[in-house]
Formats: structure tokens, C-alpha cells, sequence
């Protein structure tokens, strides 16, 4: 199914969150009344690839056919066309400015358009290219702070805008696997920004606010300032961190491990006591030969021996997280503070934990104004699948997202689609 308008005047898209734990679908739908709602979902756990990179191609592409057959199978529709998202930490944010002359008495969007041409035109290796670009603000000869300049008099127009860049390889891997599985890629988006679409809101934007997205194979760190993204960055370092930590310090395996985070895990060991017990089932003492050796029985571990090692994995994390929000954007006030989404967003007291190592009020984001009877839709763990989905449904009646603008990618040329996307 591709974006498009049935005879009962709505728009439909699917929205294909390629996640390292999960690969998520979404079918959304915008109806007359201008809102969107989430029609059904699909959800499978992801293999094939590492801290949001593709690593076994095979893996991805089945994957990505079985979810999407499952949504098929759930909501009675026929998907050709998906939205999908990238993340790793190759993706990284800069800030840039564009000066043109106003050609006429008036700023007129031809204008607009190539001041953020010139905007855009920053020196990026050949290997990188741009995924999104985001006006912040536009300044009419010396008044700034506009939002939207358009009917402005004045003879020079400044843009300053930020703009999200990666790996033009890692993206077309996105590309080439939903295409072998059968589908064509309308579009590609940063997850964490899909994610802060659905789950922020304009007062939050406003006042800046830090959208943290706690994945498995990553962190992200989108930071919003004046309504618009001035700071991006994901961190090579997610649950599956934790998991390991657990694994290696409980000497158990990483399926153990990741139970026992998933069911009695804590984010500081002020939430559990130390008389609290559970069963780790041990690797020690296992045969790495064919010969059978007798079974192990598991043995007791106190859930504050757990706390103790989630915390401190934790701890690591919020310290790059702080000093990833200074380098972008050093001595602001965040009234807004953070908003956690990401599958690490639900483990207890991570709020908690974050907003006391951070600095900053910490909230739980799920999507925000968006319909469904699907029970995962209100999880954070679904706000990117829920984000891209709305996107494509905004991008295909010319909304708006961000406030910023962005022209079609050469990635996307070269599989086929010319797509002009308002941010």
C-alpha cells in the first residue's frame, strides 16, 4: 500500500521502524477530520542487525516480509510502499546559515527556496549524505527570530537551519533490503526525529526540550530548541549494553540476562532490596567439547547484585548523554527537560535515574494525539513506527514538520522516487 486517498476521503501509509530488538510496522491513516490514527500493527523481534547497522542482509529481508505479512494478515490491507526508518551512530547534526539577496520588494518562496539551497550546501565526505534539514529560524535583514518569512519586506534573508547527515551506504542497505522483500521505500527518516514527531509537543519544542530515545543497539540525543531540532547525535551505547554487562557479571547467557533485566531489572538499586532473591541460571562451568557435563543448578542472586550493574551501565550512559547536550547547545535552559522514549524507557526507574544524573524533569513519552485500539501504540517502545507513519501521511498532503523544508535525496533518485519532503 502506498501513501494515497480512498473514496472515503482518507490517506493511508505504513510507516517500517528497522530496529535493532524489534522491527515494527504501522499502518496509518489520516482521516477527514485532518487526525491521525493507527489502523493495526505488526511487531517482531529484529535480527541481522548491530547498533542499528545492517549486518546480515538475509536476516533483515525476512524479517521485514514476515512483519509485513503479519500486518497484511492483521488489517486486511495490501502494502507496497513503506516509510522506513535509520538510526546508528553514524548519524550526526550540524548546524548551518544561507544569505541571499531578496529578488524582490517582498520575500516570496522562491526566495525561501534558495536560501535554503545555500543553507544546505556545507562540505560533507562523499561517503555521508543529507537525510533531513530543519529551518530553525530566518532573519530578515537584521530582524530575526521568524519563523516563517514569507510577505517579509526587506532586501537580505538569512536561514539558519540544521541539518541531520549519514551514511549514504547504511541507507541504501535500508533500501535494498525492503526492496528485495518485495516493497518500494517512500522515504527514509532519522528514528529518533520520527519518534519526537508523535511524542513532543509544540510548548515542549518551544521551551526546548531533549528528546532521548533508549534503543537497544543506541542512544539518541535530539535536542529542540525554539521549536525546532538544533542538536542531533546517537551514541553507540543501548540496552543490549546492559544486557551484556548482565551476562558477563552474573556469568549467565545473554538470554538470561535479558530476561532477568526485562522482568526484575532496576535502574539504581535505591528500588529493590538486598533481600530480595532471584535464580540466575550460570554458564560456569560448562563444556566447550561434546562431552556431556552434569547440569548446573542456578544459583541465588539479590536483585540489588542486578541493580548495581544496570546502574552503572546506566550511569555511562546519562554522563555521554550530558555532555552530548552541552557540546550542542552549552548553557541553554531546558524548561521543557527530557522525554524518554526507546524499549530502555520502560525499565523501572530509569526517570528517575535520568533526570537525577542529568539535571533535568523527566518524562515517559508515548504518542500524543494520535488514535488507535492497538494496545502497543501508546508504548514509547512504538513511538518511532507511530512517527513514521504520520510523516508519510503529512509528507504526501504537503504538511509541514518542524517548520523546516528539505528537497528530494540523491539516495532516493537513485532508487526511483523524486520526493519533495515538508518538514
Amino acid at each position: 500500500m502506498s501513501t494515497k486517498r480512498h473514496t472515503g476521503g482518507t490517506f493511508t501509509a505504513v510507516g517500517l521502524d528497522i530496529g535493532t530488538a524489534h522491527i515494527t510496522a504501522t499502518l496509518a491513516e489520516m482521516g477527514r477530520d485532518g487526525k491521525p490514527s493507527i489502523l493495526g500493527m505488526a511487531r517482531i523481534p529484529s535480527r541481522g542487525l548491530r547498533k542499528g547497522a545492517v549486518i546480515q542482509v538475509d536476516s533483515v529481508i525476512a524479517d521485514i516480509t514476515r512483519v509485513v505479512r503479519d500486518l497484511e494478515s492483521s488489517s486486511g490491507a495490501k502494502i507496497r510502499a513503506v516509510c522506513a526508518s535509520i538510526n546508528g551512530s553514524h548519524i550526526s547534526g550540524v548546524n548551518s546559515n544561507g544569505i541571499v539577496a531578496i529578488s524582490g520588494r517582498e520575500v516570496r518562496q522562491i526566495d525561501i527556496d534558495r536560501v535554503l539551497e545555500a543553507a544546505r550546501t556545507v562540505a560533507i565526505p562523499s561517503e555521508r549524505e543529507i537525510f533531513h534539514l530543519f529551518a530553525q529560524q530566518f532573519v530578515v535583514d537584521d530582524q530575526d527570530g521568524i519563523r516563517q518569512p514569507l510577505g517579509i519586506s526587506g532586501v537580505r534573508l538569512e536561514a539558519r537551519v540544521h541539518i541531520v547527515t549519514g551514511s549514504s551506504a547504511s541507507a541504501q542497505n535500508i533500501v535494498n533490503c525492503v526492496n528485495q522483500s518485495g516493497l518500494t521505500v517512500s522515504d527514509i527518516v532519522v528514528a529518533p526525529l520520527a519518534a519526537g514527531r508523535v511524542v513532543l509537543n509544540d510548548e515542549e519544542r518551544d521551551l526546548g526540550v531533549v528528546l532521548l530515545d533508549l534503543g537497544a543497539g543506541t542512544t539518541s540525543v535530539s535536542v529542540f530548541r525554539s521549536g525546532a531540532v538544533c542538536h542531533t547525535a546517537v551514541l553507540p551505547v543501548g540496552g543490549h549494553h546492559i544486557t551484556n554487562d548482565i551476562a558477563t557479571g552474573l556469568r549467565t547467557t545473554p538470554q538470561v540476562a535479558e530476561t532477568l533485566k526485562v522482568t526484575v531489572g532496576s535502574a539504581s538499586v535505591k528500588f529493590v532490596s538486598r533481600d530480595d532473591m532471584v535464580e540466575v541460571v550460570s554458564t560456569q562451568g560448562r563444556s566447550l567439547t561434546s562431552h556431556p557435563v552434569p547440569a548446573q543448578p542456578p544459583s541465588l542472586v539479590s536483585r540489588a547484585t542486578l541493580a548495581d550493574i544496570i546502574e552503572a551501565r546506566v550511569q555511562e550512559i546519562c554522563s555521554l548523554v550530558r555532555r552530548e547536550i552541552a557540546k550542542g547547545v552549552s548553557g541553554e535552559i531546558f524548561s521543557g527537560g527530557i522525554v524518554l522514549v526507546g524499549g530502555g524507557s520502560l525499565l523501572p526507574g530509569i526517570a528517575e535515574v535520568v533526570e537525577q544524573l542529568v539535571g533535568l524533569p523527566v518524562r515517559i513519552g508515548s504518542p500524543l494525539n494520535v488514535t488507535s485500539t492497538h494496545p502497543l501504540v501508546q508504548s514509547p517502545q512504538a513511538a518511532t513506527a507511530v512517527g513514521l507513519g504520520v510523516h508519510a501521511l503529512e509528507a504526501a498532503e504537503g504538511g509541514r514538520w518542524y517548520g523546516g523544508a528539505v528537497g528530494p535525496r540523491p539516495m532516493l533518485r537513485r532508487v526511483g522516487s523524486w520526493l519533495s519532503e515538508l518538514f
